[in-house]
């Protein structure tokens, strides 16, 4: 079972009329002002998995600054894997600064079948990740849920990219120390953060975080899959495209390519992903 950990839709309302949510939204402006910057609805993805092998993927939603926007995309969300409940697992996505709207919001989801919250963007959506009185209820909301949270996270160095943030892994990792109680995906390999489990204690905080490789192609070099198989086990790595940023087809690709054993490969391209999301 090939499983696709991280992409992303939205309602054909958002494609079609993109100048809009450009006004509303600073965070999807950054990413989609540009024309080129692809908008996929549901059934392309779906058309994109049917061309390219893909069994099985998790749709994630988007760091919006505001509750009202969350709640409109999440319904697209809740909707499509209704839809497609053999093809698709949904993440829907919150405000934290509307409190109490996003613990109601995150019991939403969960009732109506999302397996987590996220792509989240704490830089953007203005959440401090140490600021205690709103993160710790929320992650407590998203623990007693059963819900996997999924946030952005970008690398401190090398070259800059839009949306790239400022959720690197000096902002992660006392953030990971303090709720290893909840399933936590890191995309973008953590910014990098697997790479410092050289450090003991570090590695002992990765004990409940899995790591993307969304838009890795753009991000590393194809040696990052055996390094952090080295560092932190392949069991801890999720094959994510970031569709429709880049097809699932050309991370397969360099996975196969690797040095990763074949059972090293079977694990990241599905099977860590089906233990994890209890398919």
């Amino acid at each position: 079972m090939i499983i696709d950990f991280h992409t992303h839709v939205f309602p054909p309302k958002v494609k079609q009329k993109r100048s809009q949510y450009i006004e509303r939204d600073p965070c999807f402006a950054l990413l989609y002002a540009k024309k080129e910057a692809k908008i996929a609805t549901t059934e392309e993805l779906i058309d994109s998995m049917d061309r390219e092998g893909i069994d099985v993927s998790v749709i994630v939603n988007f760091g919006w600054i505001t509750h009202e926007l969350c709640v409109e995309t999440n319904d697209y969300i809740l909707e499509s894997i209704a839809r497609f409940p053999k093809r698709l697992i949904g993440f829907g996505t919150v405000q934290p600064q509307s409190l109490n709207a996003a613990i109601d919001e995150i019991e939403r989801c969960a009732q109506n079948g999302a397996r987590g919250i996220g792509e989240m963007r704490p830089d953007i959506q203005l959440l401090d990740l140490e600021d205690e009185p709103i993160v710790s209820p929320f992650m407590e909301a998203i623990k007693t849920n059963r819900l996997i949270f999924l946030t952005h996270a970008s690398e401190p160095v090398g070259h800059e990219y839009p949306g790239k943030g400022i959720v690197t892994p000096d902002v992660l990792y006392p953030f990971l120390t303090k709720y290893p109680d909840v399933t936590i995906v890191c995309a973008h390999w953590g910014g990098g953060l697997p790479l410092y489990a050289l450090m003991p204690e570090v590695q002992k905080s990765l004990q409940n975080v899995y790591f993307d490789t969304a838009a890795s192609p753009l991000l590393y070099q194809p040696q990052i899959y055996t390094l952090v198989s080295q560092l932190v086990g392949a069991e801890k790595i999720l094959f994510g495209s970031d569709y429709p940023l880049l097809p699932p087809s050309r991370l397969l690709q360099e996975i196969n390519a690797t040095a990763l054993t074949d059972e090293e490969k079977r694990l990241v391209t599905g099977e860590n992903a089906r233990k994890l999301l209890d398919i």
